[in-house]
């Protein structure tokens, strides 16, 4: 194998790192929701004309587009600088225009389809506020913490971009006190919020479905890239 081909062989396994375990993990995900089909009350219900199923399709389909969409932009980017020899100065800026629209799509979904369902989760009331209230809490923190500390440009992933932002430490002030991934461990009770406060069963089930690959997303892209970008 000469020089060229060892080096495109040697940069498609960097590409794809991490991506068996990402899809094998979301197809175990997708089944298991499929499999929560059978639960009482999962597909009652509609709002603005659609189905709670659809509600529950569009908002699994966001979180996937959204998440693979990320893996494409970051890896084309940190291994060839792909995104910014084609579109220039402005690669970042229109990356991140369709990752906050993807991103905020995903709490809209998450209440539409709470709202669609509302009323099938088994429990009291007020312990579903009460529970709603709970969760509300630390996600304004970590929003308040990702503005002040932490900066949406490096949450959105300038450091494949902009080499500058790979000298800048690790945050640990605000939230980020209590978790280095606070942005997943605690932004992420957004899509749990509509499950209590609707009383929503499939809600429920597709906040948990959401929660739990966004940790896919961090183990086979982002952690990662982290180590090729800051080392071990």
């Amino acid at each position: 194998m000469n020089d060229v081909s060892a080096k495109t062989a040697s940069g498609g396994r960097r590409y794809f790192e991490g991506q068996i375990v990402h899809f094998a993990a979301l197809a175990i995900l997708v089944l298991a929701v499929i499999a929560a089909r059978r639960l009482p009350g999962f597909d009652a219900g509609s709002f603005l004309g659609l189905s709670t199923e659809i509600w529950a399709i569009l908002a699994i389909a966001d979180a996937v587009l959204h998440q693979v969409y990320v893996w494409l932009c970051w890896r084309a980017e940190l291994h060839g600088g792909h995104l910014s020899r084609i579109f220039g100065a402005k690669a970042f800026e229109l990356y991140a225009a369709l990752f906050t629209v993807l991103f905020v799509a995903r709490p809209i979904l998450a209440f539409a389809l709470g709202w669609s369902n509302r009323g099938t989760l088994d429990i009291n009331p007020w312990l579903g506020y009460g529970v709603s209230l709970v969760l509300f809490g630390p996600v304004v923190y970590m929003m308040y913490s990702v503005r002040h500390y932490f900066t949406f440009r490096r949450a959105f992933g300038i450091d494949h971009f902009d080499a500058d932002y790979r000298s800048q430490p690790l945050v640990r002030q605000g939230i980020f006190r209590w978790s280095p991934n606070a942005m997943y461990v605690f932004g992420f009770f957004m899509l749990w919020i509509p499950a209590f406060l609707f009383q929503s069963v499939t809600a429920l089930i597709v906040a948990g479905f959401s929660h739990a690959y966004i940790w896919v997303h961090y183990f086979a892209t982002e952690k990662p890239d982290m180590r090729r970008i800051y080392g071990p």
